[in-house]
Order: C-alpha cells, then structure tokens, then sequence
C-alpha cells in the first residue's frame, strides 16, 4: 500500500519532503548512449516519444498543492414555483442531472429523472436529457420541486457503520474535495436491474449535514477492480468532469492476455458501437459512419511473458468508451482472460490454478487536482490476479512501458 502525507501549516519539512511534495511532472529521456563504466542504456520504448521517469513510492497516492479555505456550498432555496435560474461558472459541463442534485440535495433519482423526461425543465427554452451538459451562462427553467426528507445527521445505524467502514477500507487517498477507491472487483459502481449493492448506493452513508453527497466522475466496469475517483464536493466534480472530457486524466490498466501480441508495442484505433440483445449487450467493431459508432483509441505495451502461452500487458486508453479495453483486445486477438463477454478463442484451456475472473485492473489514475497540483493514485492487484501473477512468475514491480506511450 502506498504512503499517504498529511501536513499542517505549522509543521516544518526537511528539504527532501519539500521536494517530494511537488506534483509529479515527465522529464526529457536522456539521448541513448553508453553509460561511462556501464553497460549501454536502452533507447526510450514507444520510439519517438518522450519518455517519463516513474515517480518515486513515496510520491504516489498523494496530492501536492495549496489549499485555500473549504469552499461554503450555495444554499439552495425549495422552488415552490417556476423559476429560471443562470449556470454558474462552476456549474460549466456539469450534466443536467448533477446540476440539480448538487442544487438541490435529497432530491431523489426518480424525480429528477422524470421532470426532465417530461420538458419541466428547459435549458435556453429547449428540452434536455439528463446526461447534456450545461454551459456557464445558460438559462435554466426549474419547475416546482419536492424533495426527499432529509435523513437526520446523527448516530449511524450499524448496517451504515458496516457500509463506512468498508469504504475507507477501499481508500487510497481521501482530502477535503478528492476520494480515491480501490474498487473491488465484483462490486458494481452505479446500480442497475436487480442491483442492491454498488459504490453509489454506499455513497449515501458520506452525506454531509446539507445533504450532499460525494458524486461519480467516471466509471469501471464491475468486473474491474482498481482506481475509481469520487467527488465529493460540487466544486471537485465540476473541475474533474471537465479533466476527463478534455484528456487530461492519465489512466493505466493492466491485464492477462492469451498469447503474445505482435507487435509488442502498439496502438489500436477503431469505431465502436453497441450492440444489444435480449439477454446481452456488447461494444462491436464497427465503421466509420455507422450509426451510434464512436472513435476509440487505445495504446497497449506488453510487460512480461509467461513462457509465451500468457501474456502481461499494461493498457492506456486514450478515449474513454464503454469496454473499450476488452473489445480492443479481443479485435486484435489477445482478449484478456476471463472476461465473459469478448473472450473468443475456440478451445482454449485456462491454466491450472488461475481463477476464470476477468484480469483487468484499473492500476493507476494521474488527474489535476481541483485545487491545484495533482493527484497520482496506484491500486496493488486484486487477489485473483496476484494469484495468477505468483503461479505465473511475473514481477509486478518490473518496469511499464506504457508510461512513455503517447497521450493523444
């Protein structure tokens, strides 16, 4: 497990802690060359681009920065009538669901949901779906609401203890406005059909005495274990949503794939839509033109061997969409092994002692801090990949060459 610093204003620091709270920033690779009295060093991998140096241990799961006072939440006032309010400048790409959650807190799901279905509520005169986004300056129609009763803040029953605890055992880094989870695998994030448990859900127990609770800024799958990053105040969610539509969120995966990827560094570049039936739904191959079909854009490095029948492969996915990862590598033939919906090899036997889970973590997430500096959080693997990685001989802390994979 990673260390994590705190620190008052009032607490001295060593030259050397100075420097390791500085935010984490990529250095030029030195020209390759013999080294004096040393073997030769290796040219950057991912030819042509810069490399990164890996950030000391005791640099990770931490955030350098200043902070400035806890920003006070806006009151909001109960609409018993319409009324049209502006986006505010915090407000800016926050989706028309969140907006209203974050105004008006204890505002269920279902009512939100269903005054926007019915064009109660109107951007610049225009019906909307909860997932658009908003800009600053907009106008917004807000029709009368009703709230939820506020839970009492008080005393946690035991059930909510138990959820708490839970929590702040998946934590790998928490501040004032940042959560980070070491999601599990088998935990779902958002809630579903006949879904009881999942992150959001939990969530609910985080509530502050306004009612607010920390929110979601992206997703993994429920098979995926790893980094998962929370909000936990309007103002931290604004500032990360934004982080991840503009790319400047950094994330790395690591898998177990059949086979050995050829080349051994690559990226794969494809349209993806969805495909869906009764009893399934999955991201398919598709062309450029076709309806619902997004761009997706991955980059994969393998890391280590294993007798060249399994294979390490650290993923840096450039976009963002729905099974991206998996439908990446099952297009180019290494789908990653257990996953239920791409692995499509005939015939193939998985290695004695290996668990048929999907080996898929969300290793490392590198993001702006809202405040300032950055937050670089690392997930260790979960128990059924450490199992694999122990049987298998691999070395998790070998060098990944996904670092110096290009961002764009």
């Amino acid at each position: 497990m990673s260390r994590r610093i705190k620190r008052t204003n009032q607490e001295p620091r060593s030259r050397d802690e100075r420097k390791d709270s500085r935010p984490h920033q990529s250095r030029s690779a030195k020209k390759a060359g013999p080294r004096p009295g040393g073997k030769p060093s290796k040219p950057p991998r991912f030819a042509g681009e810069r490399a990164e140096r890996r950030p000391p241990k005791a640099a990770q799961n931490k955030v350098a920065q200043e902070r400035p006072a806890s920003e006070k939440p806006v009151e909001a006032l109960l609409p018993t009538k319409v009324q049209t309010v502006t986006v505010a400048a915090d407000e800016n790409n926050m989706r028309v669901d969140r907006f209203l959650e974050a105004r008006f807190p204890g505002l269920s799901f279902s009512h939100i949901q269903r005054v926007v279905r019915k064009g109660e509520l109107r951007v610049d005169g225009k019906r909307v779906d909860s997932k658009d986004r908003l800009e600053e300056g907009q106008s917004v129609r807000i029709p009368p609401l009703k709230l939820d009763t506020p839970k009492a803040v008080g005393e946690l029953s035991e059930a909510a203890q138990k959820t708490l605890k839970a929590l702040k055992e998946m934590t790998i880094y928490e501040d004032d406005d940042v959560l980070v989870l070491n999601k599990p695998a088998g935990l779902a994030v958002q809630g579903g059909s006949g879904m009881t448990r999942h992150i959001d859900q939990m969530l609910e127990v985080m509530r502050d005495a306004k009612g607010q609770k920390p929110r979601l800024v992206h997703r993994i799958d429920r098979e995926t274990s790893g980094c998962l990053l929370i909000a936990k105040t309007r103002f931290a969610a604004s500032h990360l949503t934004g982080a991840f539509r503009s790319r400047s969120a950094r994330k790395v995966y690591w898998a177990l794939v059949p086979g050995l990827p050829k080349p051994k560094q690559g990226r794969i570049s494809t349209f993806l839509a969805k495909e869906e039936s009764e009893d399934d739904t999955i991201m398919r191959i598709a062309q450029h033109g076709d309806e619902g079909a997004s761009h997706a854009v991955t980059y994969y490095a393998v890391v280590e061997t294993a007798g060249n029948k399994l294979t390490w492969v650290s993923l840096k996915p450039v976009t963002g969409r729905t099974h991206q990862l998996r439908a990446h590598m099952a297009h180019i033939g290494h789908p990653i092994v257990g996953d239920p919906k791409y692995f499509n090899i005939e015939n193939w036997q998985l290695p004695g002692g290996l668990q048929n889970r999907l080996h898929l973590l969300a290793r490392r997430i590198v993001i702006p801090h809202p405040r300032g500096g950055v937050i670089d959080a690392t997930a260790p693997l979960p128990p059924h990949m450490q199992q694999s990685w122990n049987l298998l001989g691999l070395d998790a802390s070998r060098f990944d060459p996904i670092e110096n994979a290009p961002e764009e």
